[in-house]
C-alpha cells in the first residue's frame, strides 16, 4: 500500500488571506467516495473559526466574555470539482466586506492550487438573544487590517 504525502500549507495569515488545511477522511466522503457537499461548509465553518482564533478571537471566549457569537447569515457554495478520501486541501478565507455587524468572506476550497469549491458567506455578529449586535471595535480593527492587505496585493 502506498502511502500519500503528508503534503499541505501550514493554516495562517498570507498577504491578508487566511489558508487552512484540511484533509479528507473517510468519514467526509459519500457512498461514491467524493466529500459530501455539506462537508464543505463544516470545513469552511472551521476556517473561519481559525481565522478568528489567528486574530485572538476565540469563539467561546467570545460568547463568554462579550456574550455575542457569529451566525451565518448566508452562504453560496459553487462547486466546481470534486475531492476525495485523503486529498489534502487548502481553504483560503478573504475577507470581502466588513460592516456593523457583519462581515463577507470569500473562501475557496483547492486541491494543489485548483479550484473546487467557491463560498461566499456572510457572516452576522448576534448577541445571545440572537439579536444584531456591532462587532467589537479590536476585531473589527485586526478584520480592517486584513482588509487593508487585500487592497494593496490586488
Amino acid at each position: 500500500m502506498t502511502e500519500r504525502p503528508d503534503a499541505g500549507p501550514a493554516s495562517g495569515f498570507v498577504n491578508g488571506v487566511f489558508v487552512f488545511p484540511v484533509r479528507v477522511y473517510y468519514e467526509d466522503t459519500d457512498a461514491a467516495g467524493m466529500v459530501y457537499y455539506a462537508n464543505y461548509l463544516k470545513f469552511a465553518e472551521r476556517a473561519r473559526t481559525e481565522m478568528l482564533r489567528a486574530l485572538g478571537w476565540g469563539q467561546a471566549a467570545l460568547m463568554v466574555d462579550k456574550r455575542l457569537a457569529f451566525v451565518v447569515r448566508r452562504c453560496v457554495a459553487d462547486y466546481v470539482r470534486p475531492a476525495r478520501l485523503d486529498d489534502n486541501l487548502s481553504l483560503t478565507t478573504r475577507l470581502a466586506a466588513l460592516r456593523g455587524a457583519a462581515l463577507d468572506v470569500e473562501q475557496i476550497v483547492q486541491r494543489d492550487d485548483v479550484d473546487l469549491v467557491r463560498l461566499d458567506v456572510t457572516v452576522a455578529c448576534v448577541n445571545l438573544e440572537m439579536r444584531a449586535a456591532r462587532i467589537p471595535p479590536r476585531l473589527r480593527a485586526a478584520l480592517q487590517d486584513l482588509g487593508r492587505m487585500n487592497e494593496r496585493k490586488g
